[in-house]
């Protein structure tokens, strides 16, 4: 059962966010839950370091919104704020608790930049609002790893699938809000496959992305969310567990074979078809005071 607990911090500065040089372009990050319901295989968050214990148990942060509205009062120097990226804003509990909702109406009160990152069809719940922010910034960027519905069902079992993000991702698009795609991780052996990357750049493309994001053809594998995924591999596709082991080891990150090639081949497309590979920086012109990141 979800449980409710204190947050002592609501905002927190973003790794690079002071000079615009971290992939999401924030600068401070904001997350209103602990913990994820969607239970993706290789979830970066499981990692011990960042010492999430239970991360199968949601804690709702229940004193988030007057925090934010303290910490926000305090900020001299306005920074886009990003929100996704210890757990997905939008899970189900979400729809009940209405916490990413509030945050987004206070972050427009006080015309705060927004990053929404998901993987869920959830947020056009709010589109109404982050049209609003638009006027300012917002910025929804929805994770693919793979264009095929069934596949992403094994491997993100509680979250929507890739086609209710697709579809999400083309009506947002249709309102004028900046829609892209984080295509992270890409899974060794998985979802390395190039008809599946190139499908899934044209499907961005005629919903309406803007922009992609990818950090690198290939995966983290940190202590803690490695046996997790390792676990979920035995269960999901039995025998792949001793590949990665045989070729990554106790390795911090898991290249795909031919990274660099087909990272040529992703950024080709990319510019064949106009897409972006940076998310647009926030870039109306502001008050001395106000400069953003």
């Amino acid at each position: 059962m979800p449980k409710y607990i204190q947050a002592r911090q609501i905002l927190l500065p973003a790794k690079g966010g002071d000079d615009n040089r971290n992939l999401f372009g924030i600068k401070y990050s904001m997350n209103c839950y602990r913990g994820c319901q969607h239970k993706c295989i290789y979830c970066d968050t499981r990692s011990d370091c960042y010492q999430v214990r239970y991360f199968d148990e949601i804690e709702i942060k229940n004193n988030a919104i007057d925090l934010l509205r303290k910490e926000l009062n305090s900020k001299k120097r306005k920074g886009t704020v990003g929100t996704g990226s210890m757990n997905d804003p939008y899970m189900p509990i979400e729809s009940r608790e209405k916490l990413t909702r509030k945050a987004l109406k206070v972050l427009y009160e006080y015309r705060f930049p927004v990053h929404v990152m998901t993987k869920s069809s959830l947020v056009l719940r709010d589109q109404d609002i982050l049209k609003d922010l638009s006027s300012v910034y917002a910025a929804v960027t929805f994770t693919i790893t793979t264009p095929d519905d069934a596949l992403s069902r094994k491997i993100e079992p509680r979250a929507p699938e890739s086609s209710k993000r697709f579809e999400a991702m083309k009506i947002l698009a249709s309102e004028g809000i900046l829609t892209g795609v984080s295509m992270m991780p890409v899974l060794p052996w998985i979802t390395d496959d190039w008809m599946q990357v190139q499908a899934l750049v044209k499907k961005a493309k005629d919903c309406g992305a803007s922009y992609i994001l990818n950090a690198g053809m290939g995966m983290t594998l940190r202590q803690g969310q490695r046996e997790y995924f390792y676990n979920e591999l035995d269960k999901i596709f039995p025998g792949l567990q001793k590949q990665y082991e045989k070729n990554f080891g106790n390795k911090y990150y898991a290249y795909i074979n031919q990274a660099e090639f087909m990272y040529r081949n992703f950024e080709e497309l990319c510019d064949k078809l106009g897409i972006a590979m940076r998310i647009p920086a926030f870039s109306k012109t502001l008050p001395e005071q106000e400069i953003l990141f």
